[in-house]
């Protein structure tokens, strides 16, 4: 937002305000005050929600050290977003006219008098500049230097039993520098973090399932155990593949080839080769060729012990497993981040878009949206604007618990998932029946009962809820225009009269009793590393699926980037390219058991059976027509070919 009078000044140039600037900060006068009036810019949303004057323990040590990012807009920030908007709507007559990496960074991003003018404001300020990239400055320096530069005072604040440091109130930037600084991050001290989205304890320790199992669903009744809403049912699979994954999706003889998917997550597992080759030769999925599976990593690594960096092993091993399993011919790069925080995870999508590296990107990670700050969400939507217009579609995981009640207590949905920018992916429990025949869907939510001691009921069924598909309303982001007429407005003004992004966009298997099966090395009680497999779901599961069900469609159109995909992925709501995807397919409650080691690898500690209902996620509903689990549904046979006109 900018000042009156700021807009006012704004044809003042740059270099001309710039020696001012600096030589008023250098005399230790405000730098609202070294013009006429009150010369700042405001930075929206720099201040968080949760430092309340309730919550104030009072000032920050001015010696205190602060680390921040002071993320550039651009030579034209409104305009990119425009750009972006035009160029992925099919209404538009620009529709599918990308830029270049270059094009898109020479039209819309920071000018090299931008990076010097606000290069100069921070270290005149006192600050001192660690690093410049075409998207931020960081700067280090103590709280005087800080609060001097961004014209607030830094106080601590109490946050949920911890104490964090935050701005007093906005912060702001010398109106001199012309709108250059779209936001800074770092000002306050909470952690900026995500966590990959699966369910399962890390397999960094072995995993392991139990069986019996079935081998589609319905192929092994559990006859022996208690019914379940009035019918035996059948066992879990063992795990869904990738020829049943396929033949669900409708991907018919297309297999992605000449399409190029990233995947983003933090760190790197060290065996992903060989665990991607072995699982694709075991699964029958094509062979790798020798560049189809590449990494493109950071030098170094950071807050590993913190963010539990083997636990992101699984995850990348699943996400390119995903991939390749549906999309067996498309080309994967896997763009690892330096940690779990935004920061790096923001430098990772960054490198994908600069170098243009892929056109889809599948990312499994994310947190609540109560942990977002506005300066956060402008940074991503900003990548996720560049990406737009140079043909790039980024798809987030939803989330996997459900309206985040159980988790968090609070009704929210999921971060960067909730970006009107990107592909939110919501959940389904799939059942594929026989010669891989697509049977039904329901949305992913599952409550669990335990067995009896004495082996006749289900205590307390059908028992609690576990887990399911992220969903709901955001508070913080506008409804973007490809929902308007398709979402309901019960559901867009959940929380008020204002229409709200409602999450997710579309939606592919994630429960994790109908899951998929993956391969990895894994420790195992000896000590000794070998590769083994377990079956895992989560929205993390659902993620690469869709994004490699879109490589398929991308192929359909002969290798034309589809871009940001929601404009079309609305457009075709209603049609039947999409499975409508409801909690009660075949019009009555459904189930399946499930029997698992007590220590997660084998039975010397015994086992634990379960039965698992479906499409019962916490508050949320998948009905017929868009619902807030699964959006407008799952792709069905002709979704993939549906992109062939465009």
């Amino acid at each position: 937002m900018r000042s009156n009078r700021a807009t006012a000044r704004a044809g003042v140039s740059l270099a001309a305000t710039l020696p001012l600037l600096a030589g008023a900060l250098a005399l230790g006068i405000p730098a609202a005050r070294a013009a006429d009036g009150p010369a700042r810019d405001t930075l929206t949303g720099t201040k968080p929600a949760w430092a309340t004057a309730a919550a104030d323990k009072g000032a920050a040590a001015d010696g205190s050290r602060v680390s921040a990012r002071v993320y550039l807009a651009g030579r034209d920030a409104s305009g990119l977003a425009a750009y972006a908007r035009a160029v992925s709507d099919p209404a538009s007559a620009s529709y599918g006219r990308y830029l270049s990496a270059g094009r898109a960074q020479a039209r819309f991003g920071a000018t090299k008098a931008q990076v010097a003018g606000v290069t100069s404001w921070l270290r005149s300020a006192g600050l001192e500049v660690t690093g410049t990239t075409r998207h931020y400055v960081s700067v280090t320096g103590d709280v005087a230097a800080t609060e001097k530069a961004f014209g607030t005072q830094l106080h601590n604040y109490a946050k949920g039993g911890k104490t964090y440091r935050a701005p007093t109130r906005t912060a702001s930037a010398p109106a001199a520098l012309n709108g250059a600084v779209l936001t800074v991050t770092g000002l306050d001290s909470a952690p900026h973090k995500a966590t990959h989205q699966d369910q399962l304890p890390p397999p960094d320790a072995v995993f392991r399932n139990a069986g019996p199992f079935s081998s589609y669903h319905g192929s092994n009744i559990a006859s022996t155990l208690p019914s379940a809403y009035g019918k035996k049912i059948p066992y879990a699979v063992k795990g869904y593949t990738g020829k049943q994954l396929r033949a669900a999706y409708g991907a018919g003889p297309r297999t992605g080839k000449g399409v190029r998917v990233a995947i983003t997550d933090a760190y790197a597992s060290p065996t992903i080769a060989f665990d991607a080759a072995t699982y694709a030769k075991k699964h029958g999925d094509a062979k790798y060729r020798g560049s189809q599976l590449r990494q493109v990593l950071p030098g170094t690594y950071t807050k590993t012990e913190e963010c539990g960096a083997s636990g992101w092993y699984g995850e990348e091993t699943l996400d390119v497993e995903a991939v390749h399993a549906v999309a067996p011919g498309a080309d994967i790069t896997y763009v690892g981040a330096a940690s779990c925080y935004d920061d790096d995870l923001l430098d990772s999508l960054n490198r994908i878009v600069d170098g243009h590296l892929a056109d889809l990107v599948s990312n499994s990670w994310g947190d609540i949206e109560a942990n977002e700050t506005p300066d956060i969400a402008a940074a991503y939507d900003q990548v996720f604007q560049f990406g737009a217009v140079e043909g790039i579609g980024f798809y987030f995981s939803s989330g996997d618990n459900g309206d985040e009640v159980a988790n968090t207590g609070t009704k929210q949905v999921d971060t960067p998932a909730n970006s009107g920018w990107v592909t939110a992916v919501g959940g389904t429990s799939l059942a594929v029946g026989k010669h891989d025949t697509y049977l039904f869907e329901t949305g992913w939510g599952t409550e669990k009962a335990n067995l009896s001691a004495d082996g006749r009921s289900w205590t307390g069924f059908p028992g609690t809820f576990t887990s399911g598909a992220g969903g709901g309303t955001s508070r913080t982001v506008s409804q973007p225009f490809y929902q308007k007429s398709v979402v309901p407005s019960a559901l867009a003004e959940a929380n008020g009269t204002t229409a709200m992004r409602t999450v997710p966009d579309i939606a592919a298997i994630a429960d994790p009793n109908t899951g998929f099966r993956v391969g990895q090395t894994q420790t195992f009680p000896d000590g000794s590393q070998q590769y083994d497999e377990y079956r895992i779901g989560g929205t993390s599961l659902a993620a690469p699926v869709i994004a490699a069900v879109q490589a398929l469609a991308q192929e359909a159109r002969g290798g034309k980037p589809i871009g940001f995909a929601n404009p079309s992925i609305y457009a075709k709501y209603g049609s039947k390219v999409y499975h409508d995807v409801t909690d009660r397919p075949t019009g009555s409650r459904l189930a399946v058991a499930r029997v698992d080691f007590a220590n997660g690898y084998d039975a010397s500690e015994g086992l634990l059976t379960s039965v698992r209902s479906l499409g019962k996620d916490s508050s949320l509903k998948a009905v017929k027509g868009y619902d807030d689990v699964t959006g407008v549904g799952s792709p069905a046979a002709g979704y993939v070919d549906s992109y062939r006109s465009r």
